[in-house]
């Protein structure tokens, strides 16, 4: 009779995203997930081929998290860009990951859906994709700034973040004609 699993993929990617909030991404190693789930580091590579690889899965997941968020939320550009903030402040670690260069893209894909379909009702499908890029950069820049500690002039930073988006919506939705 075969061995009987003692974890499963799920199991550590969820205690892989764990270690990451809470020990940083230097925490998040072989044997530290193994300790979450209950087994010895070895038994791990059964599931995962190394920590590059648990890495890419913690990633995709975050993404993944946070598209189910998203595409949950009101399809509005407000709801979605909360929806984003709330994430990023809940997972900042993941969130950081997330928004990195060597996140997965197809995973990124998915996460851009809800910001196109927000953005191509402000205006319109010839420039949605354009929309949804400056708004993802507008949102992801801000958050990598308030997760930073970089607001330090004083204020509200949620009144910042409010005056923000509330400017980004009413320019695209003014601007429903393309400049030249």
């Amino acid at each position: 009779m075969p061995t009987p699993e003692r974890t499963s993929l799920d199991a550590i990617v969820a205690a892989g995203r764990d270690l990451l909030e809470h020990e940083g991404p230097a925490g998040l190693t072989m044997q530290a997930v193994a300790s979450r789930v209950g087994v010895k580091a070895p038994s791990l590579y059964k599931r995962v081929r190394d920590r590059d690889a648990l890495l890419e899965l913690v990633v995709v997941a975050t993404v993944d998290d946070l598209t189910a968020r998203l595409v949950a939320a009101p399809a509005t550009l407000e709801a979605v860009a909360r929806g984003f903030r709330a994430f990023a402040q809940e997972r900042p670690a993941g969130f950081r990951l997330a928004m990195s260069a060597g996140a997965d893209p197809d995973a990124l894909a998915r996460a851009a859906g809800p910001v196109l379909r927000a953005t191509e009702a402000l205006v319109g499908p010839d420039d949605a994709l354009a929309a949804a890029r400056l708004v993802t950069a507008w949102v992801t820049g801000f958050l990598t700034m308030e997760l930073a500690g970089a607001f330090r002039l004083g204020g509200s930073v949620e009144e910042a973040f409010d005056y923000g988006l509330a400017h980004l919506v009413a320019g695209l939705s003014s601007d429903r004609e393309r400049p030249s």
